[in-house]
């Protein structure tokens, strides 16, 4: 287990993606909120639609053999080694603006995005 320079402990591999403190925030409070997730860490993964293409997910999941596995700021996020490929480089943050807040991610290998954000081609 190594530290990395982004307030995150990385075991196994190296750090796929970057969880702002902001997202870890709100994730915690998603937890908190809602005793089902208990137990359970964040899976952020990319699959085939939207209208670039890709597709960006996120749930709450067990972890799984094959999982690369990172925590920042007391969150465990899980990446598949599929959206690992997509997602090497980026950094998931968020935002409580009422007008384009949320969940973005900011993705250094999406060749193009959609308007929305939640979709790229890579």
């Amino acid at each position: 287990m190594s530290a990395d320079t982004n307030g995150g402990t990385v075991i196994g591999s190296d750090s796929v993606l970057i969880l702002t403190e902001a997202a870890a925030r709100e994730i915690n409070g998603m937890v908190a909120g809602d005793p089902s997730n208990s137990g359970k860490h964040l899976r952020v993964y990319v699959e085939a639609g939207g209208c670039s293409g890709m597709q960006y997910g996120m749930l709450f999941d067990d972890r799984r053999d094959d999982d690369v596995l990172n925590e920042f700021h007391g969150v465990t996020v899980l990446v598949d080694p599929f959206s690992a490929n997509y997602l090497r480089g980026s950094i998931v943050d968020f935002s409580d603006a009422m007008t384009g807040g949320g969940f973005k991610i900011k993705n250094p290998n999406a060749a193009s995005s959609c308007g929305c954000g939640k979709s790229f081609e890579a």
